[in-house]
């Protein structure tokens, strides 16, 4: 719901502040005195075109901010939760228009491309006016309202998720035919590439193994006689470290005297020469088992050998094989018969396509039942509204190549029939600013029940029309303000008669320049409004006793 708009240096508009409520909403005003800013104003708000014309003269810009209530808009939540928009229950829509044209849009407080004002506020207001770019002109709009009307907005959504599932996966397999010669050869050689490292088949970390394996091998003799050299100084001839160790040992233990001083040094040499027989023996057992495999060196060569030509092949370091060979294993699996070919995809989007035919289905026959109810209620409201000849009919018509398309199985139109005998054709054939003011008002009448679009704007609804059709129409739209929010122009006093909140639109000059004012009347200001609006300039004690009658008379019958 619109809870509050502010206007700065708009057309007229130095600074105008509104607060609105829920309920109906009338704004009124002699002609050329600028109701129309508002709604303007609301326009560019939702995104509409801007015009550096519409700056207020030595402005340097337009500025135009509209605050919602978004707690009972369920849409609306969650396309502020999407684009990570949201801040509790508000919404703040603002424009900003420089002097050079160029304009700027912000959401909450978050700068936004122009596309999301117009998407985000889609959802949250509606406005009906007499120019084509009206909601009702658009065919889009009227499969909306068909489909709130029979309460199939999720089985339509399911229906286009459907119908994207089917699309893409007729890309992916257009692409593939397209490009079949080339996947074969890929094929072939992802075969071969694969076989190859199949039979390879080395694992992480065996290259490292190997190559550590190798130099082991490759030093054994080297290794072996280093080891025999150092067995035989250890302990094996006459002038080795053990005997050495034994003739010091065996000097000290032959003097004449003990001496105590020598005790520790005689244990000393006594460990060390039993330490350097024990290596020595250490030395020839390594030595006799260490492993010198000319067979299994060559083995080892020839292995690292295939891995390094492979790599090489490849153009990528050796430890990269094992990884390469997942990748095009797992490519090979989805070109060959997985996952993506072209018999895979095929079968795919026959089960995809038959998914969603029955659930394109399923919402042609909501569709069809709620359209013979929906002409049927419209009908009856456009009698109310003085338009008893209109003929109204809400068209199905079949996709013009019957390929499953996002909307469903059927294009859908409102078409209207002005005089009896004549054909139905499009809204925006037939229909003049007028009628078409109406027609809608009688269609938001009847799906008011079901619609999800809170705020309604009608731009002077009531143009050609009088006395007890003008009292019907006011009532239709207080009829819609006791479950939304309207905005209503009007120039007839039987309809801002019955209005909940009353705006006065007025200008004046000051210095030299104009200025546009809007404020909110109070109940006797709008006995004079009223009255103005009934008698002109000259107010008599008649006409105001005729408008206080009007308005009482608006209000008490809704009670």
């Amino acid at each position: 719901m619109l809870t509050q708009l502010t206007v700065t240096n708009y057309a007229i508009a130095e600074r105008v502040e509104l607060q609105f409520r829920g309920g109906m909403t009338a704004l009124t005003g002699e002609t050329g005195a600028g109701k129309s800013i508002v709604l303007d104003a609301l326009g560019l708000a939702m995104g509409g075109r801007a015009d550096a014309g519409a700056v207020r003269h030595g402005a340097k810009r337009a500025d135009i901010t509209a605050s919602f209530d978004v707690s009972r808009i369920q849409e609306a939540q969650h396309w502020l939760q999407e684009h990570e928009l949201d801040d509790d229950n508000d919404c703040i829509l603002r424009r900003t228009v420089s002097k050079d044209g160029r304009s700027r849009a912000y959401i909450n407080g978050q700068p936004c491309p122009l596309g999301h004002l117009k998407d985000l506020g889609a959802l949250l207001m509606d406005i009906h006016s007499q120019h084509q770019h009206q909601s009702l002109l658009r065919k889009d709009t009227h499969r909306k309202l068909v489909d709130e009307f029979a309460g199939a907005l999720e089985l339509a959504d399911r229906t286009r998720a459907a119908w994207r599932s089917w699309h893409q996966t007729r890309e992916r397999l257009s692409e593939r035919r397209q490009n079949a010669d080339e996947a074969e050869a890929r094929l072939q050689l992802l075969r071969y590439q694969v076989e190859e490292l199949d039979r390879l088949g080395l694992t992480e970390g065996e290259q490292a193994q190997l190559e550590a394996e190798q130099e082991q091998l490759s030093n054994a003799d080297t290794v072996r006689h280093a080891g025999h050299q150092a067995a035989l100084l250890c302990s094996e001839d006459d002038t080795s470290a053990a005997s050495l160790l034994r003739l010091a040992l065996n000097q000290l233990e032959q003097l004449p005297t003990e001496v105590p001083a020598l005790a520790d040094t005689l244990q000393m040499l006594n460990d060390a020469q039993i330490q350097a027989a024990e290596a020595g023996d250490n030395l020839r057992r390594f030595v006799e088992d260490y492993d010198a495999d000319p067979a299994r060196l060559a083995e080892v060569e020839e292995r690292l050998s295939a891995i390094y030509q492979l790599a090489r092949k490849h153009r990528i370091a050796p430890e990269e094989l094992p990884e390469l060979h997942q990748s095009l294993s797992r490519e090979l699996a989805a070109l060959d018969g997985g996952e993506g070919s072209l018999e895979q995809l095929e079968t795919e989007l026959a089960q995809q396509r038959e998914a969603y035919l029955a659930l394109a289905g399923e919402l042609s026959r909501a569709r069809q039942s709620a359209a013979e109810q929906l002409d049927l209620r419209i009908a009856e409201e456009l009698k109310q509204l003085s338009m008893p000849s209109v003929q109204f009919v809400t068209r199905l018509s079949p996709s013009a190549d019957g390929e499953p398309a996002p909307q469903g199985l059927e294009d859908v139109e409102f078409l209207v029939s002005a005089n009896p005998g004549q054909p139905a054709r499009p809204l925006a054939k037939v229909a003049s600013g007028g009628e078409l003011s109406r027609i809608s008002l009688a269609i938001q009448v009847v799906v008011a029940q079901t619609s999800t679009t809170p705020t309604l704007v009608f731009d002077e609804v009531d143009v050609g029309i009088g006395g007890g059709t003008a009292e019907v129409v006011g009532r239709l739209l207080r009829s819609l303000g006791e479950n939304g929010q309207v905005l209503c122009v009007t120039h007839l006093p039987q309809v801002a008669a019955q209005c909940h909140q009353h705006l006065l639109v007025s200008k004046f000059t000051e210095q030299d320049a104009t200025y546009s004012r809007i404020e909110t009347l109070g109940d006797q200001e709008r006995v004079t409004e009223v009255a103005r609006m009934l008698g002109g300039v000259d107010m008599t004690e008649q006409t105001l006793a005729h408008a206080r009658e009007m308005v009482s008379k608006g209000q008490a019958v809704h009670h």
